[in-house]
């Protein structure tokens, strides 16, 4: 069944995609509503206990401090960070995921609802960016598969949460577009090398990167088509994306897992 989702969502279009959080009812949007207030309690927890790695307390810390300022970029940084802080540490508390993804969860619902109080927006509008985000992010993955070498919070939640962003700051179709291929750009190098208290700095990269692309796009800064791996719609971009993991990074999947390997024999 799994499979078959995959397949559809592979052929869809980003319009397809679009036309989907129109179909969004009550009942999505409540379950949509229940993520939010999990994601969001991991990130409290993370920041009230600076609990893993503690990145989301140090740039917290830091914005206090006046040594960085906290613009929306920032919040969502600080947001998703501090959740995967508390996830990572191993914090019993539950966490919605995306994609089949915690950390995919994290980074596709936190950016938006961290943006949401520098601008005036109602809750539905909130949910339905928070939706996009999700189907974007499962898009994505439909392309690159489940496990990969490739940074799934990255660029398959951090498209989704771009796109999102942009969803909620107003943005039209080829802002979306432009945003999502601005962030493949921007962070399609990020490898995963675990599950680990080090995700939360990449979570704070996706999230913060989410935000910034959307912002980018919203500006008329987008990548051209002749740029790398970047194609002349987001639909084949992200697709360009599912070929690098799928093909491209097969080698480098080993290497990461032999290095991996080699550190804890070594540590035996």
């Amino acid at each position: 069944r799994l499979a078959k989702m995959e397949k559809w969502l592979r052929q869809r279009s980003l319009d397809e995609l679009l036309a989907l959080v129109d179909d969004l009812d009550d009942n999505d949007l409540a379950f949509i509503a229940d993520g939010v207030k999990v994601n969001t309690e991991l990130a409290r927890y993370g920041l009230k206990h600076g609990c893993g790695l503690g990145v989301g307390r140090a740039l917290e810390r830091l914005t206090r401090q006046r040594l960085i300022k906290k613009d929306m970029i920032t919040a969502a940084r600080i947001m998703a960070s501090a959740a995967a802080d508390a996830r990572m540490a191993g914090v019993k508390l539950p966490a919605m995921s995306s994609a089949g993804s915690g950390n995919h969860g994290l980074t596709a619902i936190l950016p938006i609802v961290a943006i949401k109080d520098y601008i005036e927006v109602d809750e539905r509008s909130v949910l339905e960016a928070i939706g996009l985000s999700h189907i974007v992010t499962a898009y994505v993955k439909s392309h690159t598969g489940r496990l990969s070498a490739i940074c799934g919070c990255s660029v398959a939640a951090g498209a989704g949460a771009t796109a999102g962003v942009t969803y909620l700051l107003g943005g039209t179709k080829q802002h979306i577009a432009g945003a999502i291929k601005n962030l493949i750009e921007d962070l399609a190098g990020v490898i995963c090398d675990g599950a680990k208290n080090g995700c939360a700095l990449k979570l704070a990269t996706a999230a913060g990167t989410a935000v910034q692309a959307a912002l980018f796009s919203l500006q008329g800064v987008n990548v051209s088509f002749t740029d790398g791996i970047i194609a002349q719609s987001p639909e084949e971009t992200m697709r360009n994306v599912g070929t690098l993991t799928t093909q491209g990074m097969i080698e480098t999947d080993r290497t990461i897992l032999n290095i991996m390997l080699e550190k804890k024999f070594s540590e035996v």
